[in-house]
């Protein structure tokens, strides 16, 4: 038997008991940095697992690393377990319901991100064991993926220091080697402080932080048709200063999401961004402070993982999914647009193809689609270490991230025979640099050749901290 047939049927024997660790973390979602449930839940599986178990990495009380193994290469697999707000939707059904009691929801699959991610760390650990080999696997826990940082706070702790290689994953519509394509970007709070006053009898006694708020988002607004075209910024108020609409507001807060290509660009955004909030409370004559809430790098790429990876999805095949899930997932596309399918498969470089719902391909490394504009703290891991990611089919083809589809999906049988699939080449490129030191050997000299040499930077100033207890997906 092959090594990796080896491992993916220690994967195929988890299957039902990491099925039911994802529908228990979908059962209780929670936001950045609130993940105790879900975090213990992990906690629960490594220890069950027989890994020595870390706790508050990086000082963060739901971050957990599990290690198993001796001697040999550091192999690090990523896992994920924050939900999102506004998206609490009933499972297994193909129209909006929100479910009694609960406002969140999993709408970026990160249950069975981190289910996947834990069965394969899992599955790597007995093959080593089975074969009497040195190497460490390590499956860390990450939370706050969703507005947190949470990894580029781990990182910047040193929790990778020793790490030769790091895989992860991401639930999507289709299979393959995720493409290494992410904006560097940072979240700041702006607060205006002004003076309080009648606003009929003493206006002229008043200084607004409202209108600082709006003059601040008006030159920003402007500011767009001079910035990078794919550099983005969004804005929501966290404190409009009240609901009286005869008092001058007083105080007022404003969260910017600023993002770039990449660091340098990003650090020259943020400069004419603060000037122009500095200039907003000029006008008004307030005053502004900002707090940095989180800040994260641009993907690095890595070619030889990435072959090595595409590899074991051409030797694995696309993932097999039965006739019940396509109709299930046909259902679900029912309830989107026709641009919402035809912008998946562009955004993999595909032909849009009439009548599929889900996956029943692997997209060709190298393929070209419309690059993401999202970002992920994944892309500090990869500025540190030699970082591979895939895309794991898990969902009807044009469901759109962060949506109520997704959540609905999130306990189906092809969420679950996803996870599986995504697990094994997970585990197989693993299986793959524990073999082959030539293949570690080659990742970080790709990685060294793309960073220039020269050591992790973190986009998060010194004094940053996680943002515990705050509320960073609003």
């Amino acid at each position: 038997m092959r090594n990796d047939e080896q491992v993916w049927r220690l994967v195929d024997d988890r299957k039902e008991p990491y099925a039911a660790l994802s529908d228990r973390v979908w059962g209780t979602p929670e936001l950045c940095y609130d993940e105790h449930r879900s975090a213990a839940a992990h906690r629960e599986m490594l220890e069950a697992e027989g890994f020595r178990v870390t706790t508050d990495v990086a000082g963060i009380p739901t971050a957990l690393m599990g290690e198993w193994g001796e001697d040999g290469p550091v192999i690090a697999i990523l896992g994920e377990y924050d939900a999102l707000p506004g998206l609490s939707q009933e499972a297994g059904i193909a129209e909006k319901r929100p479910m009694e009691g609960s406002t969140y929801g999993h709408g970026c699959g990160h249950n069975v991100l981190g289910a996947a991610s834990l069965m394969a760390a899992s599955a790597v650990k007995d093959w080593l064991r089975a074969n009497n080999l040195p190497g460490r696997i390590r499956y860390y826990g990450c939370p706050a993926e969703e507005g947190g940082a949470a990894k580029g706070f781990m990182v910047r702790d040193g929790a990778f220091d020793d790490v030769d290689l790091a895989i992860s994953w991401h639930p999507a519509c289709f299979s393959g080697v995720n493409e290494p394509s992410s904006l560097a970007n940072t979240r700041i709070d702006f607060s205006f402080t002004g003076r309080a006053a009648h606003a009929a009898s003493s206006p002229h006694l008043g200084r607004s932080a409202l209108d600082a708020i709006e003059l601040m988002n008006v030159g920003v607004n402007y500011m767009r048709e001079h910035m990078p075209s794919d550099a983005r910024i969004h804005y929501a108020y966290l404190d409009a200063g009240g609901i009286a609409p005869n008092v001058v507001q007083a105080k007022t807060k404003v969260r910017y999401l600023i993002r770039a290509r990449n660091l340098e660009e990003l650090r020259g955004l943020v400069t004419r961004v603060r000037k122009i909030a500095d200039g907003a409370a000029l006008m008004t004559e307030t005053t502004v402070s900002t707090q940095v809430i989180s800040a994260v790098s641009n993907l690095l790429g890595n070619t030889p993982l990435e072959q090595a990876m595409h590899d074991n999805y051409q030797r694995l095949g696309p993932p097999q999914f039965s006739e019940a899930d396509r109709a299930y997932a046909a259902e679900i596309q029912k309830t989107l647009r026709e641009e919402d399918i035809v912008s998946a498969y562009r955004r993999q470089g595909l032909t849009p193809e009439k009548g599929k719902s889900l996956c029943d391909l692997i997209v060709p490394l190298g393929t070209k689609g419309a690059g993401m504009v999202g970002s992920t703290d994944v892309g500090d891991v990869s500025w540190k270490v030699p970082t591979v990611q895939a895309r794991g089919a898990t969902y009807a083809i044009g469901t759109p991230g962060h949506s109520w589809q997704v959540v609905a999906q999130g306990k189906a049988p092809a969420a679950h025979t996803g996870m599986v699939h995504v697990a094994k080449v997970m585990a197989g490129t693993a299986v793959d640099a524990l073999r082959n030191p030539d293949l570690i050997a080659k990742a970080k000299a790709d990685h060294q050749a793309r960073t220039g040499g020269k050591p992790y930077e973190s986009p998060l100033p010194a004094d940053a901290k996680p943002a515990l207890g705050m509320s960073l997906a609003e």
